[in-house]
């Protein structure tokens, strides 16, 4: 890929322009990297109210009506909807089914699943299966 960075007092707010004829892996993660938003999220555990850093959460899940944020060791509840951390958090994570998304940079392996589908593990241990809606997508950002 190709670099080029222009200087000049006229670009008062960086901006990134990328020409392409088709969305490849290293483009995606570059995407990732440039989308990526450093605001902390929200989240409570015990009465308390945590301020999480995007690079500490792994997974996303809504289980039994609740959001639960999954870091490497610890588990949160937030008020926030899953598709409003999703536009909270930017690039790096995706959704992999209805109820669960993922930092794809705490991906460890996929597994063939049931119906066509993945099943993919996370360093931590955690897993859930990727659904055939959003297999393409994360088939694209893997390369496989």
């Amino acid at each position: 890929m190709q670099v080029k960075i222009e200087m000049s007092p006229e670009h008062a707010s960086p901006h990134a322009v990328i020409y392409t004829d088709r969305i490849t892996p290293e483009i995606q993660r570059a995407l990732d990297i440039l989308q990526a938003k450093d605001a902390p999220v929200p989240a409570e555990r015990g009465g308390r109210t945590f301020l999480l850093a995007r690079r500490d959460i792994c997974m996303i899940r809504v289980e039994d009506g609740e959001t639960k944020i999954y870091t490497e060791n610890e588990v949160f509840t937030t008020r926030k909807r899953l598709y409003e951390l999703l536009d909270h958090l930017g690039g790096g994570f995706m959704q992999i089914n209805k109820s669960c998304a993922v930092c794809l940079s705490f991906a460890e392996s996929v597994e063939a699943g049931f119906g066509g589908s993945l099943l993919l593990k996370m360093k931590n241990g955690l897993s859930d299966y990727v659904s055939r809606k959003y297999l393409p997508d994360l088939r694209n950002y893997l390369g496989i």
